[in-house]
């Protein structure tokens, strides 16, 4: 499963480290043409990325994918109320 995500700071990152460590499943996050492609679990890993552009984030975590919607539908909601 594939979700295109876009970041707008360190906090998310954390989040989704955070995120990839409880994945029953390996998470990784890669770039549109997938040129570079890292394993979530590595914060260090996830500064490789160019964050100006979405990215996609790839797993078969069911888990992992179901609280990724969650938490873009909570910063969606939030946005909406500033």
């Amino acid at each position: 499963m594939v979700l295109e995500l876009k970041f707008d700071s360190i906090s998310e990152l954390a989040e989704l480290q955070r995120l990839a460590v409880q994945a029953d499943k390996p998470v990784y996050i890669a770039n549109e043409d997938d040129s570079i492609r890292v394993d979530a679990r590595s914060f260090l890993g996830l500064f490789a990325l160019d964050y100006s552009k979405p990215l996609k984030v790839i797993t078969d975590s069911l888990y992992a994918m179901r609280m990724l919607e969650i938490q873009q539908r909570n910063r969606a909601t939030h946005m909406a109320r500033a």
